[in-house]
């Protein structure tokens, strides 16, 4: 009896491997909103790693997160290192890229709780009076975070709802200005 439940977990640990084996390669997570607020005041909330405490859904999850600042004060070149609790971890995130009123594209590096690469796009578009905001994410997937997103019902799942509460945040602190 032993040999046959030790048989079924091996089978079940081994079709787990294979799906998440069979995994994408690549993710994108991505979301927007519309801010009552020109282009470039939503651009300035991005663009400066200053202002991010204002809006960024992580910044709340830990109050006594250590951040430094470097590079440029803004735009590209501009860097921001952080450490965490658990909920946070500890990560860098430098502007490569910044077209003012339009986009702003970041290097993300994870550190902890694990290593990994993202680049964070934010795409800014006129929308009636005010602007159109995306948030996008994008990096590959090597085997242990596919396995871990497929435990956690994939990247979209488990950063899409930060997304959604950073950019409500965004557009508070964007239509305040």
């Amino acid at each position: 009896m032993l040999k046959k439940i030790a048989l079924a977990v091996l089978g079940v640990v081994l079709i787990f491997l294979g799906v998440a084996a069979l995994q994408p390669d690549e993710y994108k997570v991505t979301r927007s909103i519309e801010i009552a607020a020109a282009p470039a005041a939503v651009h300035a909330q991005i663009n400066d790693f200053h202002n991010w405490d204002n809006w960024s859904p992580w910044a709340k999850l830990d109050p006594a997160m250590k951040t430094t600042y470097s590079g440029a004060p803004s735009g590209p070149t501009a860097s921001y290192h952080w450490i965490g609790n658990d909920k946070v971890g500890e990560g860098r995130m430098t502007i490569l890229e910044s077209q003012p009123a339009q986009s702003v594209k970041i290097d993300l590096d994870f550190i902890q709780p694990f290593p990994s690469k993202s680049i964070t796009l934010f795409t800014i578009t006129p929308a009636g009076s005010g602007s159109k905001v995306e948030w996008a994410m994008s990096g590959q997937n090597s085997f242990v975070p596919k396995a871990m997103m497929l435990l956690m019902g994939g990247m979209d799942k488990a950063v899409g709802p930060d997304f959604e509460r950073g950019l409500a945040q965004m557009k508070l602190a964007a239509e305040k200005k």
